[in-house]
């Protein structure tokens, strides 16, 4: 299992485009992988729009990605560079 920590910087969070933009790249791996929100250490499957709304992170949460599998490292690191890229926003 590999892990990291990131904070949530664009301005809606992880809503609505962001969201969608998270599970088609999380969709792209073998891997097992889950975000958790860690000012309550709330968990969801990261292949879930349903799940990932759910947790309602917004600009400033912490949160954590891990992942299990064959492509565990790659799946990580390219989601925390995407959550760490603002999705694009505030460009």
């Amino acid at each position: 299992m590999y892990s990291r920590k990131t904070t949530i910087r664009n301005k809606t969070g992880l809503h609505a485009r962001p969201a969608s933009d998270f599970i088609g790249c999380a969709s792209k791996f073998k891997s097992k992988i889950v975000i958790k929100k860690l000012s309550d250490e709330e968990e969801a499957n990261a292949k879930s729009i349903v799940m990932l709304l759910a947790l309602g992170l917004g600009e400033g949460e912490e949160i954590e990605i891990y992942a299990k599998g064959e492509d565990e490292v790659e799946a990580v690191d390219t989601l925390i560079d995407l959550v760490d890229s603002k999705f694009g926003e505030d460009k």
